[in-house]
């Protein structure tokens, strides 16, 4: 399928890649966002999120995606719906190939988003919501009172199960070593929490359920042993994965495999932006994701004007 040149093609349709769309179409430029599935990307499997300004209730996470796409259409970006197969980002104009046909961009926004790494459990998927998590600030406040299990041993995991013992009854954090990972600071704060617990040398290898979940099987690292632990909620923080590896050899990316982009969203490629949770930066939220958007459009405006 033959597709026109666009002013900017945007991939992903996450808060970044909407907003970038927004500002972009308002701009006058000619828009395209392509998204393989549908508006929203991570922030539309949150059933409510109170962290994103303007809306005092909270907001569905699906609802408030729904409503960034229709914004941006309404000042004529368009969506495709397409998986994107392969990108030549050097290329002038810049080469997109889809499952929809081949898309060409005089700029591109990367917003392709980052998924957090999972268990790889049997039953992990479908208990999405229905006691396990990968976000504390966006479902902890469900798990007020309750009895909590966090994975992991980072700074993300010591993070989130500092922020849970404030809502939490109990939290309990299961670490595959003898110690954290995470900052010295983060240890000590920890250990001074008195509804926190640890389970060293521990990994999670059987979620138990019933239509939600029960409570989490430990097996010990070092002997083998079996335990079990009753909780209402797991928190899975084991890391998160960027979704760079078509930009590989073309982006500069770093360790963790982010594409590397300052506060402009500008990447080592002319014309081409980082937008949102791909980007390497220090906090990945939506607020962070719609400035990157803003910026990104800002950018590329700016870049064909010249």
């Amino acid at each position: 399928m033959s597709h026109p040149v666009y002013d900017m093609v945007i991939l992903g349709g996450g808060p970044g890649g909407y907003t970038a769309a927004l500002y972009a179409a308002r701009a006058g430029m000619r828009v395209v966002l392509i998204e393989k599935l549908s508006a929203g990307g991570q922030m539309a499997l949150t059933e409510q999120i109170d962290n994103y300004p303007g809306f005092p209730e909270g907001i569905d996470g699906y609802v408030l995606s729904e409503n960034m796409q229709k914004q941006a259409e309404r000042f004529g970006a368009e969506t495709a719906y397409a998986q994107v197969l392969r990108v030549d980002l050097q290329a002038e104009p810049k080469v997109i190939e889809t499952t929809d046909g081949i898309f060409y961009g005089k700029t591109v926004a990367v917003a392709t988003g980052a998924g957090p790494k999972e268990l790889e459990l049997p039953s992990e998927k479908a208990l999405v919501n229905r006691g396990v998590a990968y976000c504390a600030a966006c479902d902890g406040m469900f798990y007020r009172g309750k009895t909590v299990v966090v994975v992991g041993g980072g700074n993300s995991a010591a993070a989130d199960a500092l922020l849970l013992s404030r809502i939490a009854e109990k939290v309990i954090l299961v670490h595959r070593r003898d110690t954290l990972r995470a900052t010295k600071v983060y240890h000590q704060m920890l250990q001074k929490v008195q509804n926190v617990e640890f389970r060293w040398n521990s990994k999670v290898t059987e979620l138990l359920h019933q239509q939600k979940l029960t409570g989490v099987r430990l097996t010990d690292v070092l002997t083998g042993e079996e335990s079990q632990l009753d909780c209402d909620g797991l928190f899975v923080s084991i890391g998160r994965k960027p979704a760079t590896e078509l930009f590989s050899g073309q982006l500069d990316l770093d360790n963790g495999g982010y594409v590397i982009a300052g506060e402009d969203t500008q990447t080592n490629i002319p014309g081409v932006y980082a937008v949102g949770d791909v980007r390497s930066k220090p906090i990945r939220q939506i607020v962070t994701a719609v400035a990157d958007g803003a910026m990104a459009a800002h950018m590329a405006e700016a870049f064909l004007s010249n």
